[in-house]
C-alpha cells in the first residue's frame, strides 16, 4: 500500500536535491488561452498537411492510396493535430520536457503559486479539488447545452406540418443533442466527484496519476468543441449511434463525430485508469475493503468499466475514421466489411456505458440515504456485491441492441437471458435503500429528496426495461419513442437527479458554501413533476406508434406531444432556478459552511469544508465504518492525528 506522508520537493530530472521552480507572469503560463492558441495553430497545420496528402502528386505517387478526392483528410488531420495543440498549450509536455534538458520539476504535487486564486481553474492543475471542480463546472456547460439542443427538438414536434427547422436541421439537432448527453456526459459523477472526494474517502494525500487525471479533464472541453464543431461542416444525420454505412456515406460533419467520441473515450480510459490505482493503492491505514464507502465501491466499478469498454468505443470510432479517409473497408458490406461489425463495436462499449451512468447515481443515493436517516446502511455488503454484479454481466447483454437489426435469431434467446439477469444485481443494490428506509425517521432534505426521486424514476424505467428485453416487444417497440422514453428514466431519472443530488448534498464540502435551501426544495418539486410530465406520455406516444428521430407525425398525436414540448420548457425552467441558486450562492450571497452540516460519519466530513491542500495533516488511521449510526458503541471513523508508531502498525495490519 503506497502511503504518502508529506509533499515532496520538487527535484531535478536526474532525482537530486530539491530546487525552486521559476514562476511566470500569469499571462505568460500555460492555460486555456495558450490551449486555444495551440489548438489553432495545431489545427491549421494538420490542415495543410491534409490537404497536400490528397493533392493529386501524392496520389500519382502512391497509386495504391488514392486521395485525391478526398475532403474528409484535412478535417481529421486537422483535428488531430489540433488536439495535440490543445494540451501543448496546456503545458502537458511541459515537466517532461523538463526533465529531458535536467531541469527542476514540482514532481507530482502542486506548486505553491498554484493553490489558491481563480486562475489555477483555467490551468493543468494537479490538485484532485481542482479537477474536480473543473469538471463540475464543465459538466454543466455540456448538459445545458445538449439541453438548449433538445428544447430545439420539442419545438419543432409542437407541430406535426409547421416546420421550425428543415429535416437535414433537425436530424442534426438530435445527433449534437443525443452525442453530447451520451459522449460528454459519461463522466458526470466520476469526472467531478470521484476526482474530488474517492481520494479524501479513502484518506489519501493525492490520486495516484495527478497529470492523467488532469489530462483527463482537459480533454473533455477539447471533445466538447470539436462536436460543436460539426454544425460548420454540416452536420452528421445518424444520431449519436453513427451506424455504417450512413455514417461513412454522410458529410464531413460526421469527422467531427467521430473524433470527438474517440478522444471522450480516451479521456474514460484515464479517469478510470487512474481511480482504480488510487483506490487499490493509496488507502489510508485500516481502510480496509468492508470500511470503503459504497459509492467509492460504484467509483471503482465505473472506472473498471470505462478501462475496459471504451477501448473498444475507440477502435470503432478509428475504424469509422479511415474507412472515411484512407479507404479501407472494415465496415463496407461491398467491400468485404460488416457493418454489423460496428454496430457490435459501438454497443459492446454503449451498453456498459449505461452503466457507467448508473452506478455512480446509485453510489451517490447511497451516501445520501444513511445519512438522513440516521441509520446503518441496510445491506452493505449487498450493495458492494450488486455493483460488481452488474459491471461483470454489463458486458453480455450488448446485442439486445441488435434484436431488430437481423442478427442470427439463435443468438436472440441468449442475450434475452442475460438482459433480465442483469435485473438481479441491480435489484439487490435497489432492495438496499428500501431497507434503508425502513421504519427510519427520514430527514427531507434537498439532497433526500432528489435521492428519493431517484429511486421513484429508476422503478419506471426498470419495469418498462423488463418489456424492452423480450424480444418479441422489443421488435415492435424498437426505435419509437417507448424506447426513448425507458432510456430517460433510467439515465436522466437516475443519474440527472442523483447528480443534483450530490451537488446540494458535497458542494459545502467542495466550495464551503451551501445553496440556498427554499430554491433548492422548489428546483427539486418543478424538475421533478415536469420530468414525469415530459417522460410519461412517451410511452404512450411510443406504443402508439410513433417513430424516433422524425419531425412529422400522425396527426391524432398532436395534443401528446404538444403536452410533452411544453413540459419540456417547464422542466427546462427549474433548471434555471438551479442555475440562478447555483451563481447566486457561490457568487454573491455565499452562505458559508465549514462543519459538517449533515452530521455524517463519511471520513469526508472529519476534515476542514473546503479541505487544505493535501486533505490531511497526516495520514489518518481508519478506525471504523462510515455507516454505524446510531450505535453509540461506535469508534470514531479515523484518528486525524495518529503517533507515528501507531500508523507503522496499521500500516503492518493493512498489509496483511
Amino acid at each position: 500500500m503506497a502511503i504518502e506522508t508529506q509533499p515532496e520537493r520538487a527535484q531535478g530530472a536526474g532525482g537530486g536535491g530539491s530546487a525552486a521552480v521559476r514562476t511566470r507572469p500569469w499571462w505568460l503560463r500555460p492555460a486555456i488561452h495558450t490551449a486555444v492558441i495551440g489548438a489553432v495553430i495545431g489545427y491549421l497545420l494538420g490542415h495543410l498537411m491534409g490537404n497536400f496528402l490528397a493533392s493529386a502528386n501524392v496520389a500519382t505517387q502512391y497509386p495504391n492510396l488514392d486521395l485525391s478526392d478526398s475532403s474528409d483528410l484535412p478535417i481529421v488531420l486537422g483535428y488531430a493535430f489540433g488536439i495535440v495543440g490543445w494540451v501543448a498549450g496546456l503545458g502537458v509536455f511541459n515537466d517532461l520536457l523538463r526533465q529531458i534538458v535536467g531541469k527542476p520539476t514540482n514532481g507530482n504535487h502542486v506548486p505553491e503559486h498554484e493553490r489558491s486564486g481563480l486562475a489555477r481553474y483555467f490551468r493543468y492543475s494537479l490538485d484532485h479539488k481542482v479537477v474536480g471542480l473543473q469538471y463540475l463546472v464543465g459538466m454543466i456547460i455540456y448538459f445545458c447545452t445538449a439541453g438548449l439542443f433538445a428544447m430545439a427538438i420539442r419545438t419543432e414536434l409542437l407541430s406535426p406540418t409547421y416546420h421550425a427547422f428543415s429535416s437535414q436541421v433537425y436530424i442534426e439537432i438530435v445527433g449534437e443533442h443525443g452525442t453530447m448527453m451520451m459522449m460528454l456526459m459519461t463522466s458526470v459523477i466520476l469526472g467531478p466527484f470521484g476526482n474530488y472526494l474517492v481520494p479524501i474517502m479513502i484518506g489519501s494525500k493525492r490520486v495516484a496519476f495527478p497529470r492523467i487525471e488532469a489530462l483527463s479533464f482537459w480533454l473533455t472541453p477539447c471533445a466538447f468543441l470539436i462536436l460543436l464543431s460539426g454544425l460548420m461542416l454540416g452536420g452528421f444525420p445518424f444520431g449519436w449511434t453513427g451506424y455504417a454505412p450512413l455514417s461513412i456515406q454522410s458529410t464531413v460533419g460526421a469527422d467531427s463525430y467521430a473524433m470527438a467520441f474517440g478522444l471522450m473515450g480516451i479521456s474514460m480510459i484515464l479517469a478510470g485508469f487512474n481511480i482504480i490505482v488510487t483506490v487499490i493503492c493509496y488507502r489510508a491505514p485500516g481502510m480496509r475493503w468492508s470500511r470503503i464507502p459504497v459509492f467509492v465501491w460504484s467509483m471503482i466499478a465505473t472506472a473498471f468499466l470505462m478501462v475496459l469498454a471504451a477501448p473498444v468505443l475507440v477502435g470503432g470510432m478509428y475504424m469509422l475514421i479511415t474507412d472515411r479517409t484512407v479507404q479501407t473497408a472494415f465496415f463496407e458490406d461491398s467491400l468485404g466489411g460488416s457493418s454489423y461489425l460496428y454496430q457490435n463495436l459501438f454497443w459492446f462499449f454503449g451498453h456498459p456505458e449505461v452503466y457507467i451512468l448508473a452506478l455512480p447515481g446509485f453510489g451517490i443515493v447511497s451516501e445520501i440515504i444513511p445519512v438522513m436517516c440516521r441509520k446503518p446502511l441496510f445491506g452493505y455488503r449487498v450493495a458492494a456485491a450488486g455493483m460488481i454484479g452488474v459491471t461483470l454481466l454489463s458486458f453480455f447483454v450488448w446485442q439486445h441492441h441488435l434484436f431488430d437489426s437481423g442478427i442470427n435469431p439463435d443468438m436472440r434467446p441468449l442475450f434475452m437471458l442475460t438482459t433480465e439477469l442483469i435485473s438481479i444485481p441491480t435489484g439487490f443494490i435497489y432492495l438496499v435503500a428500501m431497507g434503508t428506509f425502513w421504519k427510519a425517521k427520514i430527514q427531507l432534505t434537498v439532497p433526500m429528496l432528489f435521492a428519493i426521486a431517484l429511486y421513484f424514476n429508476f422503478l419506471i424505467g426498470g419495469i418498462s426495461g423488463v418489456f424492452l428485453s423480450d424480444v418479441p416487444v422489443d421488435t415492435t417497440s424498437h426505435g419509437s419513442f417507448f424506447v426513448m422514453a425507458h432510456f430517460h428514466y433510467t439515465i436522466m431519472g437516475g443519474l440527472i437527479f442523483a447528480f443534483f443530488g450530490a451537488i446540494y448534498y458535497w458542494l459545502p464540502k467542495m466550495t464551503g458554501i451551501k445553496l440556498n435551501e427554499t430554491l433548492g426544495k422548489v428546483h427539486f418539486w418543478t424538475m421533478f413533476i415536469f420530468f414525469n410530465s415530459t417522460f410519461l406520455p412517451l410511452f404512450a406516444v411510443g406504443e402508439l406508434g410513433q417513430p424516433r428521430r422524425v419531425f412529422e407525425y400522425a396527426l391524432n398525436l398532436q395534443t401528446l406531444n404538444d403536452w410533452v414540448s411544453i413540459s419540456a420548457f417547464l422542466l427546462a425552467g427549474s433548471m434555471l432556478i438551479f442555475l440562478y441558486n447555483f451563481v447566486m450562492s457561490t457568487l454573491f450571497w455565499r452562505e458559508r459552511e465549514t462543519g459538517n452540516p449533515w452530521q455524517s460519519r463519511g471520513l469526508e466530513w472529519q476534515v476542514a469544508s473546503p479541505p487544505p491542500p493535501y486533505n490531511f495533516e497526516h495520514i489518518p488511521v481508519v478506525l471504523s465504518g462510515p455507516y454505524e449510526y446510531g450505535d453509540p458503541k461506535a469508534l470514531p471513523v479515523a484518528d486525524l492525528n495518529p503517533p507515528a508508531g501507531l500508523i507503522s502498525g496499521a500500516l503492518a495490519g493493512a498489509e496483511a
